[in-house]
């Protein structure tokens, strides 16, 4: 069974209504009944009880969200949820190295300290401390000059940036975010094969996946850099989608005399089932 992501999406964040000033799509678009005139939601295409959002000339109507274009739209923000998390988990890390070189000498000494008493511990167990990986990788930090440890903390701070502003940018559904998420975890897609062939985990693993599909995702199905037809396609296709265009169309095929249903699939106006008539909750317009 498929998601109603139009009418789930309507019932949570509130219908979009708008009543536009060419008389015969206006007319498409309300109703009249015994309790008032009702408005054709533009995302679910229910009938709302009330005033109108707005008003003006179709080609000024509110591009609303609706089917694919709504599901993409979800997608992209669960990408944007996992991107400023990593953001904000790189800034804490760049913290952390900024930190650690100004207190390096003092953070030696106490890691030195901790080891001479966990030593005995540890040899009790069997666990040779001297030449622990965890250990020899912890005690070359120490030998990191300040200033390349300022570097890296630099780096870190602005892959931070990046990753944050890609969210930002790919949560309100722009356009160049999409470009910098295919750009930028593209990049780093060499980086995450090379660890894979010097460790192999399933973490790593499902990253790397995770990062291959979105690549994927967002390159073929927003269209990005020209492919199946660019953006003037894209653009084509989410307008192709939008309620008044599909009403335009149907209007247009019955004043011709060609049967049309708009977007009940081939009955015409008497022929169709009527919708419910809902109170209008507040609106939203994503």
């Amino acid at each position: 069974m498929s998601r109603d992501w139009d009418r789930r999406h309507c019932a949570s964040k509130g219908h979009i209504t708008y009543a536009p000033d060419e008389p015969g799509l206006r007319e498409r678009l309300q109703a009249r009944t015994a309790v008032g005139t009702v408005w054709r939601c533009l995302r679910c295409g229910d009938f709302v009880l009330g005033e109108p959002h707005g008003s003006g000339p179709a080609e000024q109507a509110p591009l609303v969200p609706r089917g694919r274009a709504l599901r993409d739209l979800f997608i992209l923000r669960f990408l944007a949820v996992e991107r400023v998390l990593r953001g904000v988990l790189v800034i804490l890390a760049a913290w952390a190295v900024w930190k650690f070189s100004n207190s390096q000498d003092a953070v030696r000494r106490l890691f030195e300290q901790d080891l001479t008493v966990f030593r005995p511990v540890a040899n009790h167990f069997g666990y040779d401390l001297d030449h622990s990986p965890v250990v020899g990788t912890i005690q070359k930090t120490f030998d990191y000059k300040k200033s390349t440890l300022h570097v890296v903390a630099g780096g870190l701070l602005g892959y931070a940036l990046i990753e944050t502003v890609e969210g930002v940018g790919l949560w309100f559904g722009k356009r160049w975010a999409e470009y910098l998420a295919v750009i930028a975890t593209a990049a780093f897609l060499p980086i995450e094969v090379y660890e894979l062939t010097e460790k192999m985990s399933g973490f790593k693993v499902g990253t790397l996946a995770l990062n291959v599909v979105a690549v994927l995702y967002i390159l073929i199905g927003k269209r990005l850099f020209g492919l199946r037809g660019g953006h003037a396609a894209f653009e084509a296709a989410r307008r192709g989608e939008s309620l008044i265009e599909v009403e335009a169309a149907a209007g247009a095929a019955d004043t011709a005399g060609t049967p049309a249903g708009g977007l009940f699939g081939g009955q015409d106006d008497a022929g169709k089932a009527p919708l419910p008539v809902r109170r209008r909750p507040s609106a939203d317009t994503v």
